[in-house]
């Protein structure tokens, strides 16, 4: 009997505000994570209010699940602790995982948790682990999308958003795998991060930093920049303005694009403002903000860049369940 685990996530600072997982149900606060380095445990589900009951498309999945004769065990957690406790239990029963997601931010923290479970400590590292690795792969999960949220991963590899074809994939057994970015800040992006576009009143704001992709420098940090994308698939625009399109999912290569304003002199007339976008590939990028914070937004989460950050590609580390 094949065993599938269906965990979803909610915030846990409207559970602590008797918001979403509270008694009260009386609205979703915003997520906890407020800086780069504070714990990880998920955006709230985008205005659903869910309790601590199921939700529908989460009773739908299970439903065609059971009556396809797996045993399923249902899962809410609200803190990094009960998703540890829900891979914990995938990883000693070899069960199936589906991650109920509103959005990009809510993937994320399962795949942080399931990073930290499964990725050895550099003094423990696998013999047979490829040269480009610093972990092994992660089990396949299958993505079920929340209404009214749609994971953009989702979107960009065409997986199904009905529940019971979500629930037949996961019973197919047919996987994709994907590449995984990994940052030296112990997070992970399954999709792209957006560090600057703008400030904490909402409007553009320019910054200044040192971009660098392998040995390109696409900013050297002594002219603004309105954004920085580092995307690792389908394709990102800050503000109406397109930075990446296309990008492939499982290219072993992370895809980094500035926006860089440049002052145009026209003949009789006032100088324009044009914006220049630069571009690079490559196995890893660095981002050194010079001011004292900097707003990213990975995965949909909303933080603040205080230091230099670092990310680097994880080939084909983790895997979606699609379509047989």
């Amino acid at each position: 009997m094949r065993q599938v685990i269906v965990l979803s996530l909610v915030d846990e600072a409207a559970e602590a505000a008797g918001g979403c997982c509270g008694p009260t149900a009386s609205g979703c606060g915003e997520s906890a994570l407020t800086s780069d380095d504070a714990p990880d445990t998920g955006p709230a589900d985008g205005g659903a209010c869910a309790t601590r009951g199921t939700r529908v498309p989460v009773l739908a999945c299970s439903d065609v699940l059971s009556a396809s004769g797996a045993a399923v065990e249902v899962v809410t957690a609200c803190s990094d602790a009960e998703i540890d406790a829900a891979v914990k239990a995938v990883r000693a029963d070899d069960a199936a995982l589906i991650v109920a997601a509103a959005d990009d931010g809510q993937l994320r923290a399962v795949l942080r948790r399931l990073v930290r479970a499964y990725a050895p400590p550099p003094s423990k590292r696998p013999a047979d682990l490829p040269a480009d690795r610093t972990m092994p792969d992660l089990p396949p999960i299958g993505v079920l999308p929340l209404t009214p949220g749609i994971p953009g991963i989702v979107t960009d590899l065409g997986l199904p958003t009905d529940p019971a074809a979500v629930a037949a994939a996961v019973l197919g057994g047919a996987t994709r795998r994907l590449d995984l970015l990994r940052n030296d800040g112990g997070s992970v992006t399954s999709r792209s991060a957006v560090v600057g576009g703008v400030d904490s009143e909402g409007t553009a704001a320019s910054w200044r930093g040192r971009v660098e992709v392998d040995d390109v420098v696409l900013a050297d940090g002594g002219e603004p920049v309105l954004a920085c994308v580092v995307t690792n698939s389908g394709g990102v625009s800050v503000d109406g303005l397109p930075l990446t399109s296309g990008v492939a999912a499982d290219d072993g290569r992370i895809t980094v694009a500035v926006a860089v304003p440049r002052r145009v002199r026209r003949l009789l007339r006032r100088p324009a403002v044009h914006i220049e976008v630069r571009r690079a590939t490559g196995r890893a990028v660095a981002v050194t903000p010079r001011a004292e914070s900097v707003p990213i937004i990975d995965d949909g989460v909303a933080a603040d860049l205080t230091r230099k950050r670092s990310w680097w590609v994880e080939r084909g580390a983790w895997a979606v369940y699609v379509p047989v």
